[in-house]
């Protein structure tokens, strides 16, 4: 057996009871490897008090006091999606554990744990790097949790407000004002997500670009556009509501009209563990039934 000591930081989202038995289990698979175990406060405690299970694990942690050598997420994309951002500027790989529904991001599935462990601990896994992009704004308004984003980043109208008209530079070149019920930002990986149910592409990872999909344009020629995540996106925004939405992988802050907002590419990737049996058109294909002809 591989004695190699790894730590392992467990997050998950503490409101699904479903995943108890899951937590229980993997740390019964990373105790027989003598591996050290931390886990995120929220979930500890939900974990023991709330389910009333004893979790014997050799740290609690909060905020971003901990270090590891992998994270393991525990739910569904959105979970994977939280622990992204927390994370990724310590470039931790991250073991996407789905309970939840689809699935995308979250690749191992509960009955797959004790195989998945037994590969990270031979080395039979890779480690795909994912864009995240950050959002600033120019005139210092403040963004709720992370600015980092690993889907996307929007800014969209207020409930029962009518359309905004959000101007938008890249590179300091004008591309057009769009009248809207907002505008997407994505990267590849959250082509299939938000942008995909407001008629975006489907962008395959690794391609190095970014799109812009509009929410229920105004006009109808108007159609996304893929450009490189080199790029320096900036957003004016305008609304008769004189405030605005930003959301940040589905975390929403609100915004003053006419506040500029700045999107670029952030200085370092997500790392998503990956093993050799998931192949990303395979799983395109059984996660989106991608080409099911149901005739």
């Amino acid at each position: 057996m591989n004695k190699k000591k790894l730590r392992f930081a467990i997050f998950g989202n503490e409101f699904q009871a479903k995943k108890s038995q899951a937590i229980h289990k993997i740390i019964a698979i990373l105790q027989q490897r003598e591996a050290e175990i931390i886990m995120d406060e929220p979930l500890y405690e939900f974990v023991t008090e709330g389910q009333q299970m004893d979790m014997k694990v050799d740290g609690v942690f909060k905020g971003s006091d901990f270090e590891a050598d992998f994270a393991i997420s525990m739910g569904g994309d959105g979970t994977l999606l939280k622990t992204a951002s927390r994370v990724s500027a310590k470039h931790i790989p991250i073991i996407g554990v789905n309970i939840g529904r689809l699935g995308f991001l979250a690749n191992v599935n509960p009955s797959e744990i004790e195989q998945a462990v037994s590969a990270v601990y031979d080395g039979k896994y890779n480690v795909r790097e994912h864009t995240l992009i950050k959002i600033e704004t120019e005139n210092g308004e403040k963004i709720e949790g992370s600015p980092y984003a690993l889907n996307d980043i929007a800014v969209l109208k207020r409930d029962h407000a009518s359309m905004i008209s959000i101007r938008v530079n890249v590179n300091d070149d004008y591309l057009m004002t769009y009248q809207a019920d907002g505008l997407i930002v994505t990267t590849p990986t959250g082509s299939t997500a938000y942008s995909l149910s407001n008629g975006g592409p489907i962008i395959t990872p690794g391609t190095n670009t970014l799109c812009l999909t509009a929410v229920a344009p105004h006009s109808l020629n108007v159609r996304p556009i893929v450009i490189p995540d080199t790029s320096v996106i900036t957003l004016k925004v305008e609304s008769r509501s004189h405030s605005f939405l930003a959301a940040v992988d589905g975390r929403s802050t609100s915004l003053h009209e006419g506040a500029v907002v700045r999107i670029t590419k952030a200085p370092y990737p997500a790392c998503v563990v990956r093993f050799s049996e998931h192949k990303y058109f395979s799983t395109l294909r059984e996660k989106m039934m991608w080409g099911l002809d149901q005739r």
